[in-house]
């Protein structure tokens, strides 16, 4: 069964690839996104490593003059989705784009594709992409960590690629909807209304989407008056994990300049992602800036941990408690959120499903810290998902069933990435 899936995995990253970038999947998803990029890249390098470096350096066309990465490019004007192109004001840039990031997977994918192949060719592209992952990481250094506490803070839950997580709700609740005005989704024509989120939440997506049109996406007015802007485990720790692989790729180049300037970024986070520690939980939490309230439940970013490379006691034993007992209340894992708590939903985005990328990203950091059982779990229940229920973009937790977009490019990848079988007989 597992060449047949590696066979349909291929087929799916090749239908979805639109000539040097791939869309997440047909209707639901028609532009090229940053983080679903990532992943791709990483699934294309499985069997064609030329085309990897393809993905990551179409993403990187899109980069704005200040090094944001936006969290979408807008290649063409197509009236399935919205908000679409128009909507975001950022018609003047060198791609049309939305107006914020997404979680800076970028610089692990390009790691991974350098470490395939090292030849001569490889170096002078990896020379050329370099400085714009530079160029990025130092923006979210500053204009999400305005104040250098060493946490990054999302100015919109699509910044944290975790959308409709239930953490953002408390934060969002503030923000004033009054001028959205009448809009059409586009999104549940294509999936059902109960595996999206809902209407209120919308509402408040596209204020906060208007709050930074208005102040055409300025980093200091947005880190001082978004009426949005929560640091998040999530993207901290991705954040965390990509500096220590940019540091590496540095050292590769010789590129000495940068060094201390990506060690002090490292440093910080180190320090500063005391800030999520939510005592009262025993867990990494979202933390509301404006508030300084913590959320109050455990997310598969809580579990993120080791991926960054944070494995303190003090901080490991009480997340790895947390995991199984979230594991122990499921049939597959990991669960987008904590089954225990009262928000939780097993199929509506980020409230509780099963996504595959999560996964890879947890199960890397555990095997990392010697927790390989706990790691083959993760990766045992990925593949009965996906034998179950096809490269669905993600998975209720209790009965394995698909949700949202079928033929889903990052699924496909992680699955010839990672979680195969074939994978693992060649890695053995």
């Amino acid at each position: 069964m597992s060449a047949d899936l590696d066979k349909i995995a291929i087929d799916i990253l090749q239908a979805n690839d639109l000539g040097g970038y791939t869309i997440p999947t047909k209707g639901l998803y028609p532009y090229q996104w940053n983080w679903d990029s990532a992943f791709v890249a990483q699934g294309f390098a499985t069997f064609d490593v030329n085309r990897g470096w393809q993905e990551i350096e179409t993403l990187l066309q899109g980069q704005w003059d200040d090094g944001m990465v936006p969290h979408i490019l807008f290649r063409k004007d197509d009236p399935t989705y919205f908000p679409g192109p128009s909507v975001w004001g950022t018609q003047n840039r060198a791609l049309p784009s939305s107006g914020h990031s997404q979680p800076p997977v970028a610089a692990s994918t390009v790691r991974l594709l350098f470490e395939k192949d090292q030849s001569a060719t490889y170096v002078e592209r990896l020379r050329v992409v370099f400085p714009k992952l530079l160029a990025w990481h130092r923006w979210y250094h500053t204009a999400r960590d305005f104040d250098g506490r060493g946490v990054i803070a999302v100015m919109h839950p699509w910044e944290s690629g975790r959308d409709n997580l239930p953490d953002w709700d408390g934060p969002a609740a503030r923000v004033d909807t009054s001028g959205v005005g009448d809009y059409v989704r586009k999104d549940t024509s294509f999936v059902n209304a109960d595996m999206r989120p809902r209407k209120t939440d919308y509402d408040r997506y596209l204020a906060i989407l208007q709050f930074g049109r208005e102040c055409n996406w300025d980093a200091e007015k947005i880190a001082r008056d978004a009426p949005f802007y929560v640091a998040d485990p999530g993207v901290t720790f991705i954040q965390l994990r990509a500096d220590r692989d940019l540091l590496a790729l540095a050292h590769a180049l010789g590129e000495t300049a940068a060094l201390p300037e990506i060690e002090e970024w490292i440093a910080r986070a180190e320090q500063g992602i005391e800030l999520l520690w939510n005592p009262d939980l025993g867990a990494f939490t979202t933390l509301d800036l404006r508030s300084g309230v913590h959320g109050e439940g455990v997310s598969s970013a809580s579990f993120l941990a080791p991926y960054a490379g944070i494995c303190k006691a003090r901080y490991l034993e009480p997340t790895l408690a947390h995991f199984d007992r979230m594991m122990s209340k499921v049939t597959y894992g990991v669960p987008s959120y904590d089954p225990d708590h009262p928000a939780f939903e097993s199929m509506r985005y980020w409230r509780g499903p099963v996504w595959g990328i999560l996964n890879y990203m947890i199960a890397t950091g555990f095997a990392e810290i010697g927790e390989t059982e706990r790691a083959e779990r993760i990766r045992k229940d990925t593949v009965a998902l996906i034998e179950k229920s096809g490269f669905a973009e993600y998975f209720d937790p209790i009965s394995g069933e698909g949700a949202g977009g079928n033929s889903f490019s990052w699924t496909s990848a992680i699955w010839l990435n990672w979680a195969s079988p074939s994978r693992n007989q060649q890695a053995a």
